[in-house]
């Protein structure tokens, strides 16, 4: 088993979209986790990559969210779509990711990533609140690298 299918159980994958679909039922925002095993290029580099790959530049609001995980290069990213990025000041998910980042150290990885989405959902609800005609633009599942 490699290291990007040993980071999170089954179960724990599992838990993780439905923390995704929990948090995306207050906000029109649209969460999305990443997995891959290594990247040689700066995180922020890297996850820009992924976030086009997966064509999450592509939603109405422009309001996207990537949680970039290399497992092996033990490096994480929040990054998001321009829709957030034009409402919200520069850092604004440094907390989230000092929180996500010293839950992977402690091998809490499931609660990392579930207790990540929740704070992040419950930020964008302020800028991005759930609307009545809201659809799900982006698939909930993990995707992996």
């Amino acid at each position: 088993m490699n290291s990007v299918e040993s980071f999170l159980t089954a179960t724990e994958e599992q838990e993780i979209v439905q923390a995704i679909q929990k948090a995306e039922f207050n906000t029109s925002g649209e969460i999305r986790v990443h997995i891959e095993k290594i990247t040689s290029k700066d995180v922020m580099d890297r996850a820009k990559e992924v976030f086009f790959d997966l064509k999450m530049n592509q939603t109405k609001d422009r309001n996207g969210i990537l949680l970039y995980v290399a497992t092996d290069s033990k490096k994480f990213a929040i990054l998001g779509d321009s829709g957030i990025d034009q409402k919200v000041p520069s850092h604004f998910w440094q907390d989230e990711t000092d929180m996500i980042i010293g839950l992977f150290a402690q091998k809490q990885n499931c609660l990392a990533l579930t207790k990540g989405i929740e704070k992040v959902g419950e930020k964008l609800k302020a800028f991005f609140p759930y609307q009545s005609d809201d659809r799900n633009e982006l698939t909930n599942e993990i995707s992996k690298g």
